[in-house]
């Protein structure tokens, strides 16, 4: 049920995807207008995300995951019937609110039914049933686009939104219960920005995740406006790297346990440092193929398939009982990381590639340098 909901609130970026080239011509505005509405909706995340970190401490669980769903649902068909860009960006950003609720729980859940060994596995297992979403999301929203218009890919997620809402909520006891933290002190946000092991695999994790959404956020313009490719390319380019980031997000739980966290995750992040150095070399040389992208990208999809879990976990760890602020910051750094470098990047895509290999590299590389520069942990253990 946790991995139902977070799928149903992930396809509020992929199944729109395909039809963001598109909406200057329907909507008005300009292409770097229209990304943001990918913006817009991460910065809206941000916003929620603290909130609903603060509120976790004072609400069960269930019901911030129950209401957030059926508000994701409300927001994704009244952006259906929008009729200017504008609006649909300011739409945009309430509907990213509504979907970072399942998100900021989600650690929480898990941690009462799992322990830290485990955690690391079903940790890999949620972010491969998450996976499946760009990777199939994508498909079925350039057929929607194409056949029947862009507003059907928003239609779409609202009605997927609310049957998952419907089914969760006529049986709400199959949620683990419970508010965040234990006893009179919840902790702080202060605390966790001072707890540099929590930093280290938090901040990490978002940077390394961060660069890789900026690129597949650039993509489908990049492929279609730049390479005279087309958004087949992106799909087959999103199936490929998402396919391979689940078979490793899945053996990474038995891999942190064999060779441990640590190893694991140094590994992962300089693979994702390999791949975005790959694509600024590439755009470097002129390569202007879509087919080429593929092999530098499955780089980094093993890299964060890699460390993803293991990172994760020990966040989560790092942080004690205040596990829905923990949660909340590590998707705030994320949709930050998202939003600013998808805001950066877009007045430049009419370069091509170039522009956002650059992004990768300033966003991946320093993921890196806290692997080398922070302490691996304090008084909490790795898993």
């Amino acid at each position: 049920m946790i991995a139902f909901g977070l799928a149903a609130v992930g396809i509020g970026i992929d199944l729109i995807l395909p039809s963001i080239p598109t909406l200057p011509d329907v909507l008005g505005g300009t292409t770097a207008t229209a990304q943001f509405v990918l913006a817009g909706y991460v910065a809206g995340m941000a916003v929620g995300l603290v909130v609903l970190g603060w509120l976790a401490d004072h609400f069960d669980r269930r019901m911030i995951f129950i209401g957030s769903l059926g508000a994701f649902a409300a927001l994704s068909l009244a952006g259906a019937l929008a009729r200017d860009i504008n609006t649909l960006i300011v739409l945009r950003i309430l509907q990213g609110a509504a979907a970072s609720g399942p998100g900021v729980v989600m650690a929480g859940m898990v941690r009462n039914l799992f322990d830290d060994t485990r955690s690391v596995r079903v940790m890999g297992f949620l972010g491969s049933i998450q996976s499946l979403v760009p990777a199939l999301a994508p498909i079925a929203g350039a057929w929607l686009t194409l056949s029947f218009g862009w507003a059907a890919a928003f239609l779409v997620t609202g009605v997927i939104a609310g049957a998952t809402f419907l089914a969760i909520a006529v049986q709400p006891n199959l949620l683990p219960a419970g508010r965040s933290g234990s006893g009179p002190q919840k902790g702080t946000y202060r605390e966790l920005f001072l707890n540099p092991t929590y930093l280290r695999h938090a901040l990490g994790y978002a940077l390394v995740l961060g660069g890789l959404i900026v690129f597949v956020f650039a993509a489908p313009v990049i492929i279609v406006k730049s390479m005279g490719g087309t958004i087949t390319d992106f799909v087959l380019l999103q199936v490929i790297g998402i396919a391979t980031f689940i078979l490793c997000a899945n053996v990474s739980g038995h891999l942190a346990a064999r060779f441990g966290a640590e190893r694991l995750i140094l590994i992962g992040t300089g693979l994702a440092v390999a791949s975005s150095l790959g694509f600024l070399v590439y755009a470097l040389a002129g390569g202007n193929a879509p087919a080429w992208l593929i092999p530098i990208w499955i780089p980094m999809n093993i890299g964060m398939g890699l460390r993803g879990p293991p990172s994760y976990v020990a966040a989560i760890t790092a942080a004690g009982t205040n596990d829905a602020r923990a949660s909340a910051l590590i998707g705030l750094f994320l949709t930050g990381i998202m939003a600013i470098g998808t805001a950066v990047v877009a007045p430049f895509l009419v370069h091509g590639l170039i522009a956002v290999a650059i992004a990768m590299v300033v966003i991946v590389v320093p993921a890196l340098i806290l692997l080398l520069v922070l302490p691996a942990q304090t008084s909490a253990p790795l898993p």
